[in-house]
């Protein structure tokens, strides 16, 4: 069988660090520490094989720290870490994150885009001198956006034919509000880009957390896998955010039902092999 790979999933501890977002009676499920040991019973029961960690915060020692704790740990295969792509000195922090402990680990790097003011964030001329350094380290760069970035994300994949790229959480449309048109018009954007892949990951709290049904995110993962297509497209539980909505196992499940009718195959890609191709996993 092949590998089941989480292609997202975060670790942290509120306490230590910027969780601005982690405010209100809402979040308070979430408002806690997880590290591996909470994770690994997850997998387990689940059926997961290995994992990549995603950084939570703008922070160059979460992702030392995660680079470790990727080290330690016998099922995380990368690390999607935080660096400043304004910084000039970005090469030498990556090169020095990536020589440094679990440096081997580290596969992408992440911002946080759809919390910037400016929608077009992407297309500064320093974020850009910031990633050209991504594509010269060799790494993923993630796209976390929600559908107001998009015309800029798709500009700037035009703009780095070599560079890949991977959208989180399918661009976080407003599945509760079933928001759907100027989505996928939007997403439609990434069909010929080919160094662009999506992660089916982030749904379940785009949606109505206390009411949703597997039915409701099949629109939106037809169009992702229509857009992407199979070699593009991977599995993201985005676990512990994922739990104001569902456990871990639903989140999973709720992505293989909607997985039913394609084959084999198919299957095996988006539940793993493609995470493994596209961040050059060493496993």
């Amino acid at each position: 069988m092949a590998l089941v790979i989480d292609a997202h999933h975060h670790f942290w501890d509120p306490d230590n660090g910027d969780y601005g977002w982690m405010q209100g009676p809402a979040m308070e499920p979430i408002r806690q520490s997880f590290w591996p040991a909470d994770l690994q019973p997850l997998l387990h029961a689940s059926g997961v094989d290995k994992t990549v960690i995603v950084q939570t915060w703008s922070s160059v020692e979460e992702t030392k720290h995660f680079l470790q704790i990727a080290a330690d740990t016998d099922f995380v295969a990368g690390v999607v870490g935080w660096a400043d792509l304004t910084d000039k000195a970005l090469p030498d922090t990556l090169a020095q994150l990536k020589s440094g402990p679990g440096g081997e680990y580290l596969v992408g790097i992440r911002h946080q885009v759809h919390d910037e003011q400016d929608a077009n964030w992407l297309l500064r001329d320093d974020v850009q001198h910031g990633l050209a350094a991504v594509e010269a380290a060799g790494l993923v760069y993630d796209l976390l956006t929600r559908p107001r970035e998009l015309p800029a994300a798709l500009e700037i994949v035009s703009n780095f034919p070599n560079l890949a790229f991977v959208v989180d959480h399918i661009s976080k449309p407003e599945i509760a509000n079933r928001e759907f048109d100027n989505w996928h018009n939007l997403m439609q954007g990434f069909t010929t880009h080919q160094h662009v892949s999506c992660k089916l990951s982030g749904m379940v709290t785009e949606a109505n957390w206390e009411t949703w049904t597997p039915k409701d995110l099949e629109p939106y993962i037809k169009a992702t896998i229509d857009i992407f297509g199979e070699d593009r497209t991977m599995y993201g539980s985005d676990w512990p955010v994922s739990l104001l909505a569902a456990s871990y196992a639903r989140v999973k499940e709720a992505l293989e039902s909607n997985l039913a009718q394609v084959s084999t195959a198919t299957k095996d890609k988006i539940m793993g092999t493609n995470a493994a191709r596209i961040y050059k996993l060493p496993i």
